[in-house]
């Protein structure tokens, strides 16, 4: 019998290349919609394999899942790993634009994520806390003087109410647009340097003078 057209060869893999296909169709199909809404039936039918095959790589559903976001997640950090030939504001103006293009991209899966079922999931929310963890510690990593240690719990905790600054208003932004993307990204800038006022007078000067001195070379 002819093969039926559109079906998908069977290519034989390794087991790991296997999974990392199987993964790989996850996180391309989070970007169109929510984690819950993966069909596990489409994926298996993409790979070329059994839905039961499938589970011979993930026990379970929820198993593919928590995978397929790691692995999501895994992107959006290296999508805003900073630039070190930048200089401090130019790397958050970089840094914090690649990441709003990341979730335009995947606006789906990242509303469905921060304020979706999923959102309170007791497995999937530690991933997206440490990927919000992560992001805290590649910016204090670029922090132009040192953090003393002293300062580090009261500046940890504020940046952490940043993220959720920034979560919300790309959020908000995603779902009514009412300023620009540059608009949204310089505020998103402008915001963390207020900030730093508040929680570390070093690090706020230090941020003072980079501006200064980013505005004289335009």
């Amino acid at each position: 019998m002819a093969r039926e057209a559109g079906a998908t060869k069977r290519v034989r893999l390794t087991p790991e290349q296997r999974r990392v296909q199987l993964i790989t169709l996850g996180v391309k199909m989070l970007g169109e919609r929510a984690i819950e809404d993966i069909s596990i039936t489409e994926i298996a039918e993409q790979a070329g394999i059994s839905r039961g095959l499938l589970f011979h790589y993930f026990p379970t559903k929820q198993d593919f899942q928590l995978a397929v976001v790691a692995q999501a997640n895994a992107e959006l950090l290296e999508r805003v790993t900073p630039d070190p030939t930048l200089g401090v504001l130019d790397m958050l103006h970089d840094s914090i634009g690649r990441y709003v293009e990341y979730v335009t991209e995947n606006r789906a899966s990242y509303l469905a994520l921060l304020r979706g079922p999923t959102s309170v999931s007791p497995d999937l929310k530690p991933l997206v806390d440490q990927t919000r963890d992560v992001i805290i510690g590649i910016i204090l990593a670029e922090a132009p003087v040192p953090i003393e240690e002293d300062r580090r719990p009261r500046l940890l905790l504020g940046m952490r109410g940043w993220v959720a600054f920034i979560e919300e208003t790309t959020l908000t932004w995603l779902r009514e647009e009412p300023i620009g993307r540059d608009d949204l990204v310089d505020l998103l800038v402008e915001s963390l340097v207020a900030l730093a006022f508040a929680l570390d007078p070093a690090l706020a000067e230090a941020l003072g003078r980079a501006a200064v001195s980013a505005e004289s070379a335009r």
